[in-house]
């Protein structure tokens, strides 16, 4: 059963964890459209395991709609919502949670097969061990960012909504790069390896990382509301409004100080990419694949600036808003792959 991982390389396995990063790209933008039609609080119990049912009964739906009555949201700004009104938010609360759910699915059942059938290389048996116990983290971690808006405030924390946001993409760059490791074996030993190279892909994946938890702030912050001008904000580069009471609250509450800050780092995303794909276009000794990577990232860095830019100054449409939280996890897949393939021998 384990002569075809000889050579390292387990091609099934590699699509497995490939499908579970799909179904957690889906979850990431599904969760942006739930944040962005306002439905988020609409489910205001935790049931791992019976939740997964929607109510089934004229009476079930009167319950979770008087639940939702006593929040905090519903008090203060959907005060006398119908219960079809209701329905339209909790379904969308409802399809994130299930996907949740079904990424447990997907991830776990294929993981007992492979590793009961020894179809699991053994280099790769403590990552997915990992991998599980993030999925599960997570989880835990939607619920502490639900319950922050289920008591004061009328929306979710935006340091707990990065945090969730962070989490899910942490898990997703893992179930690429393990997959990349599944489908293409074990490095070559002697290989000559460019770690100039290794280390510039690997500070383009954090710098879109980073990149992407403050949008997780621009979000949950709704500051894509405010200073909808652009190059400028409200007329000045540098906001008046910049400073909050702390740095704290600076650094996670205000509109225009994360907006700046997200700004700020797209620019410098930007240019770190375009300097970097000249000079791999130039080093004639780099691989084709390896030039046309960062030539690739350069172009999806473009491409999802100029979606940024769009959004912010159509006062962020709810289809342009999906697809820019989309494009964020298309970039930063081509910054898993790169970092992964600039280590690779």
């Amino acid at each position: 059963m384990t002569s075809f991982l000889k050579d390292g390389r387990a091609r099934p396995v590699a699509l497995w964890l490939f499908a579970t990063a799909f179904l957690v790209f889906a979850m990431v933008v599904v969760g942006g459209a739930t944040r962005l039609t306002g439905s988020g609080l609409s489910i205001t119990q935790w049931k791992p395991v019976t939740g997964a049912l929607p109510p089934l009964s004229e009476g079930a739906w009167q319950e979770s709609f008087r639940l939702y009555q006593a929040t905090p949201q519903y008090k203060l700004i959907n005060r006398g919502m119908s219960l079809g009104e209701f329905k339209f938010i909790f379904w969308w609360e409802w399809s994130h949670r299930l996907l949740g759910r079904l990424v447990g699915v997907v991830f776990g059942v294929p993981f007992l097969v492979f590793l009961f059938t020894r179809r699991l290389p053994q280099r790769l048996i403590w990552r997915c061990v990992v991998l599980f116990a993030l999925g599960g983290l997570q989880g835990l971690v939607g619920w502490w960012m639900v319950k922050s808006g289920l008591e004061a405030r009328v929306t979710v924390a935006p340091e707990r909504l990065a945090t969730h946001l962070g989490l899910a993409l942490i898990l997703f760059c893992a179930l690429v790069w393990t997959g990349l490791e599944a489908w293409s074996g074990q490095a070559r030993v002697g290989g000559r390896r460019q770690d100039g190279w290794s280390l510039a892909g690997a500070g383009l994946l954090v710098g879109v990382y980073l990149q992407c938890l403050l949008g997780a702030l621009v979000a949950g912050n709704q500051a894509g509301l405010v200073d909808n001008d652009w190059p400028l904000m409200n007329g000045r580069f540098f906001p008046e409004d910049y400073r909050g009471v702390s740095t704290w609250q600076t650094l996670a509450h205000s509109q225009a100080a994360v907006q700046f800050n997200h700004r700020m780092l797209a620019y410098a995303i930007f240019a770190a990419a375009a300097l970097l794909a000249i000079q791999a276009v130039r080093a004639r000794y780099l691989s084709g694949t390896l030039r046309g990577l960062f030539v690739t990232l350069l172009v999806a860095v473009l491409a999802q600036a100029s979606l940024g830019i769009a959004t912010l100054m159509t006062g962020v449409p709810l289809a342009l808003a999906v697809a820019h939280q989309a494009g964020a996890v298309v970039v930063l897949t081509v910054g898993v792959v790169l970092a992964w393939r600039t280590r690779r021998a």
